[in-house]
């Protein structure tokens, strides 16, 4: 069985580009469990541009699935992740105005502090993940590192499917089988959609968990929220 995390970042742009608090990220976070996620996604940015510090301190009085925080782990980051203490925190390499996350770590050059970081956090009781390509030397320091779990950035799957979706899939299935080898959680995220998404899970021996952001908004606005949450979970676990 696949979990679906929802990522409510575009929740959170919506609400902000009126500088009020409709949709209310908290309400709709809720409905999101109430209809059937597995779990709730937040990435906050240094400029608060969507997702606030204030939403996270709030949805993390009324999560009931897990909560997985996202981000860059600077000092604020880290400050925000102990005081709320997730399921998860995925660590991400963006540079402060990125965009979207767009690369993941090279876990090589960055093992030292990757390794403290997951002993930290594993003192915390909260599961460690780092968003990393398909590299195999990635994701053999990222075991190395002592993370629990990778999460597989999938922008360039989801842009070779369009042309080639047996080569776009090729480099994920060996990332994928590497992982499990050693010992990994498998997440997976990034343009995930309701055209590729079963595609990828079919092919992806061990995939825990999914997040999806963009995509799963962007489609509740034709097909509703509850419906086209039951639509991804059911293309994660036919």
């Amino acid at each position: 069985m696949t979990l679906l995390s929802v990522n409510v970042n575009k929740i959170a742009t919506l609400r902000n580009a009126r500088g009020e608090d409709s949709p209310n990220v908290v309400q709709v976070a809720m409905d999101c469990e109430r209809f059937g996620a597995d779990g709730i996604t937040v990435h906050p940015r240094p400029d608060e541009r969507h997702i606030t510090r204030k939403d996270v301190y709030d949805l993390s009085e009324v999560v009931t699935t897990e909560f997985n925080i996202e981000g860059y782990p600077n000092e604020r980051f880290l400050k925000l992740v102990s005081d709320v203490v997730p399921a998860q925190a995925t660590l991400v390499p963006d540079p402060p105005g990125v965009l979207t996350s767009n690369a993941g770590w090279n876990t090589k050059k960055n093992q030292g502090m990757l390794t403290e970081l997951s002993q930290e956090l594993k003192l915390k009781g909260i599961r460690s993940s780092v968003f990393v390509d398909t590299n195999l030397e990635n994701i053999e320091y990222a075991a190395k590192c002592g993370i629990d779990r990778i999460e597989l950035y999938t922008g360039p799957y989801a842009n070779g499917f369009k042309i080639n979706p047996e080569e776009a899939i090729e480099d994920y299935i060996d990332a994928a089988k590497l992982a499990v080898e050693l010992g990994l959680g498998l997440n997976a995220g990034h343009d995930l959609d309701l055209n590729n998404l079963r595609f990828f899970k079919e092919k992806i021996i061990g995939l825990q968990e999914v997040s999806i952001g963009h995509a799963l908004i962007s489609d509740a606005l034709y097909l509703g929220l509850e419906n086209t949450i039951q639509m991804y979970k059911k293309l994660l676990n036919e």
